[in-house]
């Protein structure tokens, strides 16, 4: 079986994107490209997600090679993976599993211990990863063949479509206010448990979490994407690069069509952003392919190739690292300042240069684990 190295260098790109748009120098002074959209579009920063969904497909349609279906080998594998994932994302919320913000200045630390506790956010990143990694694993091991994985795709995108146009409500439903996978989380976990970032007409924040239950169908549906193109890739007889190519321009046409009746929306996973995001995806690995597996250009993308190798790793350490320099006070707001100029808040360019400096931190890390051959895994 040829071993792809474009696979591991597109998990590296998105590491890497992922690091800088994540932290940059100062919120206050980033260039548009690296902000998510508000709610409706999208930007470059809103395909790093979708893009490691896409990666975890493709790695599983290698990976699961071995199993012949839902045997129980398989499915013993896919949950347990997908619940660990699941497990490490809170883990990562909760970091240092204590209020790096108390409350109340005038309580104690148990009584802001007690407050914090009652408002850790229940769903996030690797959490969705993890409930979609589930979805998408099992229905790939029991179908297995491309084209039923894609009538699979197909029904899950119907079935989440109206389930929103069913159970919506004014202004609409695909609004902030009215969709139904919002009210489902607030009904499964609460209000203090979700994600508090959005803001509604009024300007108030409202309880909306982006990376919900209900949305994790559609998250699987980017994996299955991803499934189909890493099965096409390990049984292809030739290269298979301009199919790829290919299927990710229909991928881009499809969803523009979409588009029309159902918006481009990040926040609800919406099939025609499961369809822009996959397009893109295959887009940029069939440029991959081309030059690396096709042509043989890897010297360039050796950086991105190491980023790659311990991908959900990476996320960890980031989300990590950027919490324990806040409790250090090791941030661009207060320790690089000239004069009364904050150096890396200054202007998008130095905002850029401190997520630039911190995604090398995590490319030195990613180094010492690639020279000493540890690949960490769930």
């Amino acid at each position: 079986m040829k071993r792809y190295l474009s696979l591991d260098v597109l998990r590296g790109l998105t590491v890497a994107f992922m690091c800088i748009v994540n932290n940059p120098g100062s919120w206050g002074h980033v260039f548009p490209p690296l902000l998510h959209a508000k709610w409706t579009g999208c930007t470059p920063t809103d395909l790093v997600y979708p893009f490691f969904l896409f990666c975890a497909g493709c790695a599983m349609a290698f990976s699961f090679a071995k199993f012949e279906g839902l045997e129980p080998g398989a499915v013993k594998k896919i949950i347990r993976r997908g619940i660990l994932i699941f497990i490490v994302g809170l883990l990562c919320n909760m970091f240092p599993f204590f209020p790096m913000s108390p409350h109340d200045a005038n309580a104690s630390f148990g009584e802001n211990w007690i407050y914090w506790i009652g408002h850790v956010r229940i769903f996030g990143v690797l959490q969705r990863i993890g409930l979609a990694y589930m979805i998408a694993g099992l229905v790939a091991m029991w179908l297995r063949c491309p084209k039923k994985i894609l009538a699979a795709i197909g029904v899950l995108s119907v079935v989440y479509t109206l389930i929103l146009l069913v159970f919506g409500s004014e202004p609409g439903a695909f609004t902030l206010e009215g969709n139904i996978s919002g009210k489902i989380d607030l009904a499964l976990v609460g209000d203090n448990h979700v994600y508090h970032g959005y803001r509604d007409a009024a300007g108030n924040a409202y309880p909306f979490d982006p990376e919900g239950l209900l949305g994790a169908l559609m998250g699987a549906c980017t994996a299955l994407l991803g499934f189909i193109v890493g099965t096409t890739i390990r049984q292809a007889k030739t290269s298979p690069t301009g199919k790829v190519l290919v299927w990710g321009m229909l991928s881009l046409a499809f969803s523009q069509i979409l588009s029309i009746w159902i918006p481009i929306s990040k926040p609800l996973w919406s099939v025609s952003y499961v369809f822009l995001a996959g397009g893109w995806a295959m887009a940029v690995l069939g440029v991959l392919m081309y030059f690396i597996d096709d042509k043989g250009v890897t010297r360039p993308f050796t950086m991105f190739k190491i980023m790659g190798t311990n991908a959900l790793t990476a996320f960890v350490m980031s989300a990590v690292i950027s919490k324990v320099f806040r409790l250090a006070g090791v941030s661009p707001s207060n320790m690089f300042n000239i004069g009364d100029v904050n150096f890396f808040g200054f202007n998008e360019f130095t905002s850029l240069a401190w997520a630039l400096i911190f995604m090398m931190i995590i490319f030195s890390i990613q180094y010492a684990l690639y020279r000493k051959k540890i690949i960490i895994k769930l």
